[in-house]
């Protein structure tokens, strides 16, 4: 049987610097008698996995070269293993990937006032918003917007302090009321309000959009659009590919893929960078992104 190895969520292995551009390592998983499986190279065309990585592999994930599982618990294994080593982060760009369910992935990240001990309630203050297209998993948009708090309108030291976030960037911003109106405005715009388009929000965590929005909707008396009420949990998405919870969020994530943090963290849009380059990182790996929120 032969996989491309991202069709198991496996890193397309390609040598950093000897392979040509768009070269691609494609494995063949072969079966001895005992019913073991092993991991193997496959020669396509003009391009072939090297001899330089594929002893490289075979140091990494040494005994789970053999398993007598079968491949997709061979293929977990491995993925976990060859990412923590670096393979993750030095795939090609132009590595090709099994096709996602939604035409445009759509990266949020609050960032909203805070206190030790914490304040009642929360308000937004940063929102922002990245359109990631299905199909090149590359940044296509950018929403970018600050709120102006009205219950508790001054920052505290330590929201600051956390977010970056200073006085001067939320005074005269519009209220969460007309940012929610501006995004609805840049949503039609984008075309993502046709219905022949598919797309979904995808937040770190659920807290974004079952906690925050609503919540504070609720307290203003706003309605929620429809297109918030449905989301990809990028941490649960993490734990389907990766087999582990990334506990930390963000910054176990790109340790987990061999990635460098982008930006500051608690930055609303450089996470949203960062979660971005975590889901292409995931999809050229072959992992599909599935609706994680339940139905309002």
């Amino acid at each position: 049987m032969c996989i491309y190895p991202q069709h198991w969520g496996f890193p397309a292995l390609t040598e950093p610097s000897a392979s040509p551009a768009g070269s691609l390592g494609i494995f063949e998983v072969r079966r001895d008698a005992s019913g073991c499986s092993m991991l193997a190279p496959l020669q396509t065309g003009a391009a072939r996995f090297s001899s330089y990585l594929l002893s490289r592999a075979r140091k990494v994930l040494g005994s789970h070269l053999f398993s007598p599982c079968g491949v997709p618990e061979f293929c977990s294994i491995s993925t976990r293993k060859l990412a923590a080593h670096g393979f993750g982060a030095s795939m090609a760009a132009m590595v090709p990937f099994p096709p996602q369910r939604y035409h445009y992935f759509l990266v949020l990240d609050f960032e909203a006032t805070c206190d030790k001990p914490q304040i009642h309630p929360q308000e937004i203050i940063e929102f922002p918003i990245l359109k990631l297209n299905g199909r090149t998993m590359e940044i296509e948009s950018t929403f970018h917007m600050y709120v102006q708090p009205v219950v508790h309108p001054q920052l505290t030291p330590f929201c600051t302090e956390l977010t970056g976030i200073i006085q001067a960037m939320v005074d005269g911003q519009p209220s969460l009321q007309q940012v929610l109106e501006r995004v609805d405005e840049w949503m039609a715009k984008e075309g993502l309000l046709d219905p022949n388009v598919k797309s979904i929000f995808v937040t770190c965590g659920d807290w974004d959009l079952k906690v925050m929005l609503p919540g504070q909707c609720q307290y203003l008396g706003l309605p929620v659009a429809d297109y918030f009420k449905q989301w990809i949990n990028l941490k649960k998405a993490y734990s389907f590919a990766m087999g582990c919870w990334p506990k930390n969020g963000l910054l176990d994530m790109n340790k987990g893929l061999s990635l460098q943090h982008i930006g500051r963290p608690h930055s609303g849009i450089d996470d949203c960078k960062n979660i971005a380059n975590i889901m292409k990182t995931l999809a050229y790996q072959g992992f599909i992104f599935k609706q994680t929120s339940k139905p309002f």
